[in-house]
């Protein structure tokens, strides 16, 4: 994960570069990821998946070295606190910084996922498929794939020239993040329908399936509304 963090630092500091926005302003914002995503993951995890635990002994909700974190809580916290942000530093623009760091994004789940296989934990169910991993669906490799997909989906919308982006809504600023959105949140759906590990109360799906529905609705809305006040200059 340490790996994963500084590759997504090198490559988030080239794309602002690349895409001549500020590099200062990109690594403000990693920065508000990380800690947020950090203590959003584990909040998550302590409150909503096995809180009798800690209930008996809070202490253990520092033991962040035995594990213990969700995606969705980490997403959601740093995901508000990052926007929050960049619509008070960069009013006017804040959605081409979503742009920049769609991909990053993806590739940073994806690694995360591929520690989840090593480690062995969001394993899936029961089956005898060819590529069954001690008997269970490789939810863990589903999830890589998927979101290995998914960047060359965003790098490719992205070199091509907004004027020539079809539909129209891939050309605004933020297209290519709330495309991420959709696509994630999808990937993620019909992985869930797959995991047999622990996934919490639920109320016919489990509680990442259900925000990964409003993740795609949201993304979907986005995407499509009308782009009022929004600047669609094109981006460098």
């Amino acid at each position: 994960m340490s790996l994963t963090v500084c590759i997504c630092l090198i490559w988030i500091t080239r794309r602002a570069v690349s895409h001549r926005l500020s590099r200062k302003r990109a690594l403000d914002v990693s920065l508000i990821i990380m800690v947020s995503g950090f203590i959003g993951g584990r909040l998550f995890h302590v409150l909503y998946e096995n809180f009798d635990y800690y209930r008996q002994s809070p202490v253990r909700v520092l033991h962040v070295w035995n594990g213990g974190f969700v995606f969705y809580g980490g997403a959601l916290l740093a995901g508000l606190l990052s926007i929050l942000f960049l619509a008070y530093k960069n009013k006017n623009d804040y959605e081409k910084y979503l742009d920049l760091f769609a991909p990053v994004l993806s590739f940073a789940y994806a690694a995360g996922r591929s520690a989840c296989f090593l480690a062995g934990c969001c394993y899936g169910k029961f089956c005898d498929l060819p590529w069954a991993v001690e008997g269970r669906h490789p939810t863990q490799a589903y999830a890589v794939l998927w979101e290995l997909g998914v960047i060359f989906v965003l790098i490719g919308c992205e070199k091509v020239p907004r004027e020539f982006r079809k539909p129209e809504a891939l050309r605004n600023p933020g297209s290519i993040f709330y495309l991420w959105m959709i696509l994630h949140g999808l990937g993620r759906f019909f992985m869930e329908l797959q995991r047999d590990d622990f996934r919490g109360p639920s109320l016919g799906l489990s509680i990442s399936s259900w925000i990964s529905l409003m993740v795609v609705s949201l993304g979907l809305f986005l995407l499509f509304r009308k782009p009022t006040n929004r600047s669609s200059a094109s981006a460098p």
